[in-house]
């Protein structure tokens, strides 16, 4: 039984083709069958749980009980951290 062939035409910029003429001169195979085997190895690497990563996050910001006004500060803390550590001079108000 024949496998069905479906053609389609796809634009890829110049260094995605050479990186894929490498791939399949590397593999002995033709360009169609080095894309074929990309695309099966990226979804067999999808994660079903995608939302997982999201859960996660959200159950750390519970845990450490952060709410706006925390980030906010945090952030201010930081940014006043990094200009404080920066070997440029801090900026100045003009008048």
């Amino acid at each position: 039984m024949a496998i069905p062939i479906v053609k389609a035409t796809y634009s890829l910029d110049v260094n995605t083709v050479k990186t894929l003429e490498r791939m399949a001169k590397r593999w002995a195979v033709s360009k169609s069958e080095a894309l074929r085997r990309a695309i099966r190895a990226a979804a067999a690497n999808d994660s079903p749980d995608e939302g997982k990563h999201l859960a996660r996050l959200d159950e750390l910001q519970r845990k450490v009980a952060l709410d706006p006004a925390k980030a906010a500060r945090w952030v201010r803390e930081v940014k006043a951290e990094r200009v404080a550590r920066s070997p440029r001079p801090a900026k100045t108000a003009r008048p």
